[in-house]
Formats: structure tokens, C-alpha cells, sequence
């Protein structure tokens, strides 16, 4: 605009305007004196200064303190007397800026949201219990499911004719015993159902040294990895509308969850398969992967135009909801500073070795196997 001004009296305002692409319309309107907007008036029908003055006494007497404008209205409708109309009342509020909640409500604590990190199986587990149709309507069966968050590997599970937080603590313990977990070495993630939020639950993890965390209330998103696994076993051609028996409920959910474990071959992974990741097989099946593709790109290296294929790698570090675009170069830091130790962790065979999954049984120092089930 400046350049223009000191440009138009030699070469005209047309001329400067078009040098610089900026429309006449415009260079003319920003010379013009800036002229402030008129008052509003008052409607005529608006309430005198001493009418509002007498609303907002009402308004602020304190038996209506906490009273939202449309109970205050009602109410004095009821003891035949009449101000003026919600609107009104809402909108003196707002001019003296108090137009904010009036009710009295119970707050609900702020729960935070649980970002957690596993860079290497059996740190971070989730788990979860969804329901299984029976023969007859009203019938169900109870699938719990344990999965690493790392591996996606299933590490424990039980079909049940009910959700208890006693069998859970009995799934729970029976499954750390098998992993040989140490105290402070796991994180188990779940909802708060009422299993997961138990008492008993609670203790057995103090017991074992786990650190339990929580969902946010009504939050499904808090909980992915088991949600997603449900979904994966329960879109299969083979999933039966519903189950016939408590023992077809087992029968399949053993076979499910074994070429869930050691057959699919998961996309989060790679394209590896659960049980390659949880039990150190990863840099033999990347190995063996490559040396293939090394192969294929030797016969045909004309149909590989970027060179020699490299097979995809699983991630070296999983989160459940991933620090904020503020905290990313926190998250990479993690994520970089332990790549190394789980990368030495995955490739390494480790303590564990593969072993067929099976069902926890039900038997605990607490109940029989049917006392469990039918009680």
C-alpha cells in the first residue's frame, strides 16, 4: 500500500497498482478514514434499566443461585409472577458476564489419559472380556483374552459361564507364572469393568509386582490392541453365530486363538506372525524373507525398478496413545534410546521357547473347576 502511495503521483495509481497486483478498489478503500460502527439502539420493547436491575436480583437471590434461567422461570411462573423470558434472563446474564453453568452437579474427576510404551514382549499387556452367544437367547459365555501389546502374541485365555474378578485373578496369575514375569517388569492395561476395577485383581497385581493401568471412562480407544484382536477373531468365515455348548465355546476359541497366534501373519508386524515376534524369530524369518527376495530380484531385475527388495520390519517400539505433537521428540528419544535393547531382545532366541497354547485351567486354591463355572 505504502509503495503504491509513493509510486502513483509519477507513474499513476493504475500503473503502481497492477506492478504490484494489488486491486484499485482496495488501494482506494485503505485510504478512506476508518469509521466506527454505531451504537444499536435500545428496541422500544426492551426491558428499562430498573426491570433488568430487579431480574438479576431475582436472579441472584440465593435460593436461585444454582438454578438454571428456565427453573427460575417456571418457578415464578408458579408463584404467579412473571419478569420477562428465558431468553432475556440468559442474555442479562451474558452482558454482565455471567453466563456460565448455574447448576449445582456433581464433577466428575479428571482422568488421564494412559500413554504407555513396550519396546520388548512380556513389558506391556492388555486384556479384556467379551462375550460369547449361547444355544438360547439370554445365553452367553465369557471369553477372557491376555495379549502383549508388543507382540500381539495371546499369552493367556479361558472360556467361562460368567465374568468374575475371581477367575480373572486366577487367568492372571496362572498366566504370569507361565511367562516367569518378575516384579516390575509388566504393565497390564485394561477398561474399567468390573473384573479389571476388582479388589481382588487389584491385590493380586500389587502381589505379583505389576503395575496395573486403566482406560478413561467411555473411552474404547484407550484399549485398541485387545479391541482389534476381538474383532480379528470374531470376522472369521468360521465364527458361529452362536456357540452350542460351553465346550464348543473352548474347542473353537483354542483353534482360533492358535492361528491367531502362530498363523496370521499380522500387518502391525511386519506380516510376521505373533509367536515369531514374542519368542526371538524375527531376524530369522527377516533373514529368510530377504534371502528370497535377493533371489526373485536375481531372475527378474528388471521388474524391480528400486532395487533389491528389503522385507518389512515390525516396529520397535508400540504405544498405546502416543505422547501429543508437542511431546514427539520425547516419544522419539524413547522410542530411539531403547530401539537397540529391544531390537538385541527380539532377535536374541530368549528364555522362552514356543510351547502349544492352551487354556488356563480353572482350578485354583479358591474354587474347583465346578464350583467356578456354576456358582
Amino acid at each position: 500500500m505504502q509503495a503504491v502511495t509513493e509510486a502513483a503521483p509519477r507513474l499513476g495509481v493504475a500503473v503502481a497498482c497492477n506492478a504490484i497486483g494489488l486491486p484499485r478498489a482496495s488501494f482506494y478503500r485503505g485510504r478512506r478514514p476508518a469509521v466506527g460502527r454505531r451504537p444499536r439502539r435500545s428496541p422500544p420493547r426492551a426491558l428499562s434499566q430498573p426491570e433488568q436491575e430487579a431480574v438479576m436480583s431475582v436472579l441472584h437471590e440465593p435460593r436461585f443461585a444454582d438454578w438454571a434461567p428456565a427453573q427460575v422461570y417456571a418457578q415464578r411462573l408458579d408463584e404467579g409472577s412473571y419478569l420477562c423470558s428465558v431468553r432475556t434472563m440468559q442474555r442479562l446474564l451474558a452482558s454482565r458476564g455471567e453466563a456460565q453453568e448455574r447448576r449445582d452437579q456433581r464433577i466428575h474427576p479428571a482422568y488421564a489419559r494412559p500413554e504407555l510404551l513396550a519396546t520388548k514382549p512380556n513389558e506391556l499387556w492388555s486384556w479384556d472380556i467379551t462375550k460369547l452367544l449361547g444355544p438360547r437367547k439370554w445365553t452367553y459365555y465369557y471369553l477372557y483374552v491376555i495379549l502383549d501389546v508388543f507382540s500381539r502374541f495371546v499369552v493367556g485365555w479361558m472360556v467361562a459361564l460368567r465374568e468374575s474378578a475371581m477367575l480373572a485373578q486366577h487367568l492372571i496369575a496362572e498366566t504370569c507364572r507361565r511367562e516367569a514375569i518378575a516384579p516390575g517388569q509388566l504393565t497390564l492395561h485394561a477398561d474399567r469393568g468390573s473384573s479389571m476395577a476388582s479388589k481382588p485383581v487389584a491385590l493380586l497385581l500389587s502381589d505379583l509386582g505389576v503395575t496395573k493401568t486403566h482406560s478413561r471412562p467411555h473411552v474404547s480407544n484407550d484399549n485398541p490392541f485387545s479391541e482389534s484382536q476381538f474383532k480379528t477373531l470374531k470376522y472369521r468365515p468360521g465364527f458361529p453365530d452362536r456357540f452350542d455348548s460351553l465346550e464348543h465355546a473352548r474347542g473353537l476359541s483354542r483353534d482360533l486363538l492358535h492361528w491367531y497366534n502362530h498363523e496370521h501373519h499380522h500387518c502391525g508386524l511386519g506380516f510376521l506372525t505373533p509367536a515369531d515376534v514374542h519368542h526371538g524369530r524375527t531376524a530369522q524369518r527377516l533373514a529368510d524373507r530377504a534371502g528370497v527376495l535377493r533371489a526373485a530380484h536375481a531372475r527378474n531385475p528388471e521388474r524391480f525398478v528400486r532395487g533389491v527388495p528389503k522385507p518389512a520390519s515390525p516396529p520397535m517400539a508400540v504405544w498405546i496413545n502416543p505422547p501429543a505433537a508437542s511431546d514427539t521428540q520425547t516419544c522419539r528419544s524413547l522410542a530411539s534410546g531403547s530401539s537397540t535393547q529391544g531390537s538385541t531382545e527380539i532377535a536374541s532366541p530368549g528364555a522362552a521357547c514356543a510351547v502349544p497354547l492352551r487354556e488356563i485351567p480353572l482350578s485354583s486354591p479358591y474354587t474347583t473347576p465346578q464350583e467356578a463355572l456354576m456358582t
